[in-house]
């Protein structure tokens, strides 16, 4: 058998990422291998003709500040069944996430993830690309820089 990625980087079970591709300097993530896919917390999604996608981003977890516009093509859409049982058919779009400092391409899910711990979780298909996952550790890749951190908690910057 041949080994795509013969170096693995280690993750921990969250982290902090970029995704350049749609002006997302920061977003806090999950590390979910129990996850086929990534998936992106997004509202006001619009499907465009040509086969594309708009819509918005709010990368800090507990505030509605610095909201980003993106759109996309769609690469796929399919029938998800998330962590309580309930299937949905979401859009599928293919982001570039800086994940421990490498950019790897995600198949990404739009959906509303507004009640759930993280804006977004990265799934296998991105984490198969040269990652282990350490569940033990966090943010292995380093940590966003303080004001951003605290944006994310949803406190004003002093």
């Amino acid at each position: 058998m041949t080994d795509l990625h013969p170096t693995t980087d280690m993750v921990g079970w969250r982290e902090w990422v970029s995704l350049p591709g749609i002006g997302v300097p920061w977003i806090k993530v999950k590390v979910d291998t129990g996850a086929r896919s990534s998936s992106l917390h997004a509202f006001d999604i619009e499907e465009l003709p040509g086969d594309r996608v708009r819509f918005r981003v709010q990368p800090w977890q507990d505030s509605d500040r610095d909201a980003v516009a993106a759109e996309c093509p769609v690469h796929d859409r399919r029938v998800v069944r998330s962590s309580s049982g309930h299937t949905e058919e979401r859009i599928v779009v293919l982001l570039d996430v800086v994940l421990g400092g490498r950019p790897v391409t995600a198949e990404t899910t739009l959906t509303n993830r507004d009640q759930m711990g993280f804006r977004m979780l990265v799934g296998r298909e991105a984490l198969r690309q040269g990652f282990t996952v350490d569940p033990a550790r966090s943010f292995l890749g380093g940590r966003a820089p303080r004001e951003i951190r605290r944006r994310n908690r949803g406190r004003e910057l002093a």
